[in-house]
């Protein structure tokens, strides 16, 4: 995990602009660095860096002696970075996975470099011999990264959009403040004065798509799906260990979670780690997940740690996180805060820095329990794609933004490219609920290999901001029950006049969009809708307001 920032075609004091950088430094506790481009006044790099590989010429921007006319920033993990170099000969002067980006660009261009990448990434390229510069994200938007774009011509990147907002309210021209797509690229031309003008945008990968690049496993047998499904997901979990930096897992003691978890502590064996893999959970006294991740950590025999945390420390948290996430979503924040605080726990409480977590089963296997209402496969698959599109603006936004605000690695097997174009070839009829069952195909794939217990294995679908509840009191009664006190009856009422794009209908979305508009003014666009269940008559987003909820207990 990493910051990256760059602005080019600027014409102000490019040094006092850079200032803006700093506002993403938690993304990268080790070290900084800002750079001029050599010969281009109005172009500048800002970099805070993460050290997981190659210490010693890991730092950024990159160029390397045999291209030195390439500047390189980029966020991220490239895992086939050693096949690459067998497949095309590339002799790497560093060790750093990210290398391949420039050695990819120079072999066959910035679209075969982007279709050949196996990871997760944000990158920016400066080709100062053909005044170019390049701007890309992976297929599913897991690296995050925003842009401004002027009418005068000046660009400007950043991991977290909140590395913008200084330039965009100081007068450049703009308001707009957007993402970077997921699985684009963006080609501008640096011209003779120094601005910056858009050429192209392409699509370069989508969700489902099978994957351009060499692959480390082949599929034998293409009748075995449950042995192809175990294959793929170890083989997804193997590839993201690498670095030089500790790993631990996030537990909630859920199916997701549970399955990364024991494949994590699997490999680690495997690969003779020399220390044991630390399991994080995190919830209220009695929470339901506490009580399973206690229960799977035990079977795995992990490092366990709980943290637990009272409804007032919560609470209290609200408006830090919002600005984090730069999200106003109530799912998102609700979902957010047992992650956040975990984050919090393992940068102060141990030497874990690459953390796994489960996000993406729920999207890519349609593990939400609304799905038991889908009128049928297609409608499903349907969804669940739409679903896999949009995670980063939600899911992969929460878990990318909880852990970077505390400066660790998030690592996110469910979301491999190999593994979801697998899946989800799969007939859809395969990948639906099965007699009340979420995620049918994914359990049985592991039935009988005494992976995680049984009942973990079978364990119903408990959302993390419900997870984390006392038995007593859910989490979403409590956010409610705040938002209660805070907002007067009249000013919800002055909602629709207040906030033309998605206005808030509660007390509780009025309390969060009033805190980022705080920090984020006019910016509400980043998030498209609230996300709500489907084809249900749902008034809340939390699944225990649902009829269709089933307990865990």
């Amino acid at each position: 995990m990493c910051g990256i920032w760059a602005i080019f075609g600027s014409d102000e004091n490019v040094s006092k602009q850079c200032s803006a950088c700093l506002t993403i430094a938690h993304r990268g506790p080790d070290s900084f660095r800002i750079e001029n481009v050599n010969h281009f006044p109005n172009c500048c790099f800002g970099f805070h860096r993460l050290a997981i590989v190659d210490d010693i010429y890991g730092m950024q921007p990159m160029r390397l002696n045999c291209l030195p006319h390439l500047w390189l920033c980029y966020n991220g993990e490239i895992y086939n970075y050693k096949l690459l170099a067998k497949e095309f000969g590339f002799k790497y002067e560093t060790e750093c996975d990210g290398e391949s980006i420039l050695q990819l660009y120079n072999y066959g261009g910035i679209e075969f470099a982007a279709k050949h990448l196996d990871g997760v990434f944000a990158f920016i390229v400066l080709d100062t011999a053909a005044k170019k510069v390049f701007v890309g994200r992976d297929t599913l938007g897991v690296r995050p990264a925003f842009k401004v774009l002027t009418s005068e011509g000046f660009l400007a990147v950043s991991s977290e959009a909140k590395g913008l907002t200084d330039l965009v309210y100081s007068g450049n021209g703009t308001t707009a403040i957007d993402p970077v797509l997921p699985g684009f690229y963006e080609e501008y031309d640096l011209q003779q004065t120094g601005k910056v003008k858009l050429n192209q945008v392409v699509r370069f990968h989508d969700v489902g798509l099978k994957p351009k690049y060499q692959t480390l496993i082949t599929i034998d047998d293409e009748k075995d799906v449950h042995g192809n499904i175990r294959k793929l997901l170890k083989a997804a979990v193997k590839k993201r260990m690498m670095g030089h930096r500790r790993i631990g897992c996030m537990l909630s003691g859920g199916l997701d979670s549970s399955l990364i978890a024991a494949l994590v502590v699997e490999c680690a064996k495997e690969l003779e780690l020399s220390y044991p893999i630390q399991t994080f959970s995190v919830g209220m006294a009695d929470s339901p997940d506490v009580i399973a991740a206690e229960k799977v950590a035990k079977h795995l025999g992990s490092e366990h740690h709980v943290i637990e945390f009272t409804p007032e420390e919560g609470v209290a948290a609200i408006d830090e996180l919002i600005y984090y996430l730069e999200s106003y979503d109530i799912t998102t924040i609700r979902a957010s805060l047992g992650m956040y605080l975990i984050s919090k726990y393992i940068q102060e409480k141990s030497d874990s820095v690459v953390i796994f977590s489960g996000e993406g089963a729920d999207e890519l296997a349609q593990g939400y329990i609304y799905f038991h209402k889908a009128p049928d496969a297609e409608a499903a698959d349907a969804e669940s794609l739409r679903l896999m599109k949009d995670l980063y603006m939600y899911d992969v936004l929460r878990a990318d933004r909880c852990t970077a605000a505390h400066g660790l690695e998030l690592r996110v097997p469910f979301l491999d490219h190999q593994f979801g174009h697998y899946f989800l070839s799969l007939p859809s009829e395969m990948r639906q609920p099965v007699d009340g069952i979420e995620k049918h195909i994914l359990r049985t794939a592991f039935s009988g290999t005494g992976l995680i217990p049984d009942d973990i294995l079978w364990r119903p679908k408990e959302a993390f901001s419900d997870g984390v509840s006392s038995q007593k009191k859910s989490w979403f009664l409590i956010l409610q029950e705040n938002a209660d006190k805070q907002i007067p009856d009249g000013e919800l009422e002055d909602s629709p006049s207040l906030y033309k794009h998605n206005p808030p209908r509660t007390k509780e979305a009025f309390l969060y969009r009033k805190i980022f508009e705080k920090r984020f003014k006019g910016q509400s666009k980043w998030i498209p809708y609230y996300w709500m269940p489907k084809w249900i008559e749902a008034t809340d987003p939390s699944q225990r307001t649902l009829q269709i909820y089933k307990s865990s207990d």
